[in-house]
């Protein structure tokens, strides 16, 4: 036996309706299992259909009436008999339910109190009596009226130490949800705490529980009330649970927010103090930019989005990491020489004498620096031209850009593309990724200090590309004088002028350079030197240099021209000198090391001294071989590192007409040497060969120095030469070397890299030189102490070269071939 002590149920009802499932059950007599058990009540009753609301035996709730079905109904019995039964719907949006959505099992209820509301409206207050359940609805109207069968309420086994300790831990989990929970008043603590009696207890935690609704009905559902406190206790134990975890989360968010707000406030009340004292470190910062921002020669709209973003910097707290990526931007922006140019020198002699004291040849790049600067000074403003030197390495392209730099008065900046994969790598990245940057481009720009350097681009052949961009594309903006005056870098967002920078670019090859960017630049040869250049450059650069950077210089030890000239051509193979700048330097530390163990120097070191110093030559001169043997021909070929002659051989066999080619060529090179040999075939007749020669004698076709890849159309007429020589058994005149693509029909075409091979024929004795008629204007360019003693035959047809080549004498012991 329990009851509700002291509580006036009527001042604290909080106005529930059929709706609401948030409403606060509350006791308002005795509640005995016996009695309700033994109470006869109808068997056929009017149903309302309660929405989010289970009523549990013993409990009271209010209601408050709107469907006009629960309205007739609580009319029709007020009066009376005040008894209904209260069923819970399967689905509360159910306006109007049918029998299928309400649920069976449900409690009569008695109505304590109906209340008038200003709406026209009724709040009922009623108790739970005893479940029932529904075995068949007899009518619907004007409301629903079922007969039902009533369910007895199992009563509670106090003595039981299992029951009596879960009713213990109902009540404590019941409190601590009271606790936990804002939702729910406290004067629901005090019912509980006042409750003696178990199955009351445990329908009341059932009906106020903040579970769903068809949970509370399965609650309902069960008969034994133990199992109904078993199955209440799980429930209360996740609803524990997460309300634990809930305040736990507002509790970890409260306390961040916390700091946060303290934070914010110390950061104000510090940054009125520094402002009190004469600003913070922050406010100091920002000053500086400014006026440093007011000396800048930039654009209005450069102007414009630094100050942007300069207040952007206003509203970052100096603590955070976004501060200082912001203040790096505007450093970055601000270090770059905006409009800033250094003053070109218009002294034309003396640029002339500073490119000449720096380079020895060179003369196609030295006359377009000086048309420039002329151009220049008449104008006073002009687009820097974008140069492209192309040769073999060591000749002096890279190095001529700071002669250049020099000569103009402007400052002097290289950047190596060699191996650059990355278009980010020229453009930039953009600042919002973690360690941003400006491209190189820039990057050297600002360490210049000037908008208009010399810029040299190292190595632009050598550039590659993969999954992270086309670097060479990204070039072509930066190298096209008409896009370069806006050019865009990622990590800057603005547009960067770069038309008064100077570009020069180098090259080994311009095959591997892209069409586009090849476009946008001058190309200029810069081809190999004779051995008299090498001579000079050796005296006037190469020894001062190496003997100043190993201290031998006070030494006034000389080398002899002959000397050098052993340097050059036994121990270096190059079009360039920086083999030969290595020899100079290591003769430099033999010198040194002489002198450092005090033996006896000479004054002048000779040529036989050379070996002594640097051991034995390395390489055999090229020299032009006799034409005693038939068959051999002397070609010319281009390499990446200058010229070099190359012999054709071929010999002849007893057998079935088959034709070998050896020597580790590419195919174009093949297919040369097959139309050489077709040609032959066809024109027999003029040559005097005997055509059954062709199916009883094997040809081999051999180019010596067979580890070394060949390729190309050059040694078409070499090849023709060669075959024909074997064939007739006739000598090739002697000292002569050839260069030219054949066609099928005879005509002999032009060919390029002609300055190399005739150094290369000058360097191996050569005396005359073969080549295609069109290739006559490339002899013309060339400058008079390349050609000179040497002489050339421009022909049209393979029959103008065999009227040259071969001659009428035949070689020593001709083999009889028919």
């Amino acid at each position: 036996m329990g009851k509700y002590k002291n509580l006036d149920i009527y001042n604290m009802l909080p106005g529930g309706n059929e709706r609401d499932s948030d409403i606060i059950p509350l006791v308002t007599n005795i509640f005995d299992e016996d009695e309700i058990n033994q109470k006869n009540y109808p068997e056929e009753i009017p149903i309302l259909p309660l929405r989010n609301t289970v009523l549990f035996p013993g409990v009271v709730i209010p209601l408050t009436v709107g469907r006009d079905k629960s309205y007739q109904l609580i009319r029709s019995i007020q009066n009376n008999t005040k008894i209904f039964g209260a069923i819970s719907q399967k689905q509360a949006e159910v306006e109007d339910p049918k029998p299928e959505d309400i649920y069976k099992i449900g409690t009569i209820a008695e109505i304590i109190k109906i209340i008038e509301m200003p709406d026209n409206t009724i709040s009922v207050i009623i108790q739970g009596k005893r479940r029932f359940e529904v075995q068949e609805y007899i009518s619907d109207d004007p409301f629903y009226k079922a007969r039902v069968k009533y369910v007895p309420e199992s009563k509670a086994n106090n003595e039981d130490k299992n029951f009596q300790a879960i009713v213990s831990s109902l009540k404590d989990l019941s409190l601590k949800i009271v606790k936990l929970s804002a939702a729910i008043p406290h004067e629901v603590s005090f019912a509980i705490k006042n409750i003696d009696n178990s199955s009351f207890l445990i329908n009341f935690i059932c009906s106020n529980s903040d579970i769903p609704p068809e949970e509370k009905q399965k609650l309902l559902e069960i008969g034994d009330i133990y199992q109904r406190a078993v199955k209440l206790l799980e429930n209360l134990s996740n609803q524990v649970q997460m309300l634990e975890l809930k305040n736990d989360i507002q509790i970890k968010v409260k306390k961040e927010l916390d700091q946060q707000q303290k934070e914010y406030l110390l950061h104000q009340q510090m940054k009125t103090i520094q402002q009190e004292l004469g600003g913070g470190p922050a406010e100091q910062e920002r000053k500086e930019l400014e006026e440093k921002a007011g000396t800048k020669k930039w654009s209005k709209e450069t102007q414009k989005h630094f100050e942007k973003e300069l207040k952007k910097l206003e509203h970052l707290n100096p603590a955070s990491a976004e501060f200082s990526v912001q203040l790096n931007y505007l450093h970055t922006i601000l270090d770059l020489p905006w409009g800033e140019y250094t003053k070109d020198n218009f002294n034309l002699k003396r640029a002339k004498k500073i490119l000449d004291e720096d380079h020895y040849g060179l003369d196609m790049v030295k006359e377009r620096i000086l048309e420039h600067l002329a151009v220049l000074k008449l104008k006073g403003d002009l687009k820097s031209p974008i140069l492209c030197l192309y040769g073999p390495p060591g000749v002096g392209k890279t190095s001529l850009g700071k002669s250049v730099a020099r000569a103009l008065g402007r400052k002097y900046v290289r950047m190596s593309l060699g191996g650059v994969h990355d278009e980010s790598e020229i453009r930039g990245h953009r600042k919002t990724y973690i360690g941003a940057m400006p491209g190189r481009i820039l990057q050297n720009i600002r360490k210049a200090k000037s908008s208009n350097p010399v810029y040299v681009l190292d190595e632009i052949d050598k550039v590659g590309n993969d999954f992270r961009g086309d670097p060479s594309s990204a070039l072509l903006e930066v190298l096209d004088p008409e896009q370069n005056t806006e050019f865009h870098d990622n990590f800057l967002e603005v547009e960067y002028d770069l038309s008064k920078v100077m570009f020069i670019a180098t090259a080994n090859t311009i095959a591997t350079i892209s069409p586009a960017l090849r476009d946008r630049m001058e190309m200029i040869d810069v081809s190999g030197y004779v051995v008299q250049e090498k001579l000079q450059i050796a005296k006037k650069h190469l020894i001062p240099k190496q003997f100043e950077n190993h201290g031998v210089e006070n030494l006034n030890i000389k080398i002899d021209d002959k000397a050098i000239v052993k340097i050059i051509e036994g121990y270096t193979r190059e079009s360039g000198v920086r083999g030969l700048d290595k020899n100079i330097a290591k003769l430099s530390r033999q010198i040194a090391k002489k002198s450092g163990m005090d033996e006896k120097l000479p004054s002048k070191i000779t040529e036989s001294d050379i070996v002594e110093y640097l051991g034995q030559e390395k390489f055999l001169k090229e020299m032009y071989e006799d034409d005693q043997v038939a068959g051999v021909v002397t070609g010319l070929a281009w390499t990446a590192v200058g010229g070099e002659i190359l012999y054709i051989e071929t010999s002849l066999s007893k057998g079935k007409g088959r034709l070998t080619i050896t020597g580790n060529l590419g195919d174009v090179m093949k297919e040369s040497a097959t139309i050489a040999m077709e040609y032959i075939k066809s024109h027999a007749d003029s040559l005097d060969i005997d055509p059954q020669i062709f199916d009883d004698w094997n040809i081999h076709l051999h180019v010596p120095e067979g580890a070394i890849p060949k390729d190309g159309p050059s040694a078409g007429i070499t090849m023709a030469i060669a075959l024909a020589s074997a064939f007739t058994q006739r000598k090739v005149k002697k000292s002569l070397a050839m260069t030219g693509e054949i066609t099928l029909r005879g005509k002999v075409l032009p060919v390029g890299g002609i300055k190399e091979k005739i150094l290369a024929a000058k360097r191996a004795g050569i005396k005359e030189i073969i080549i295609s008629e069109e290739n006559a204007k490339d002899i013309k360019e060339i400058k008079e102490i390349y050609v000179k003693g040497l002489n050339f035959h421009y022909v049209k047809t393979i029959k103008d070269v065999f009227d040259i080549a071969l001659l009428k004498q035949k070689v020593k012991n001709p083999k009889k071939l028919n």
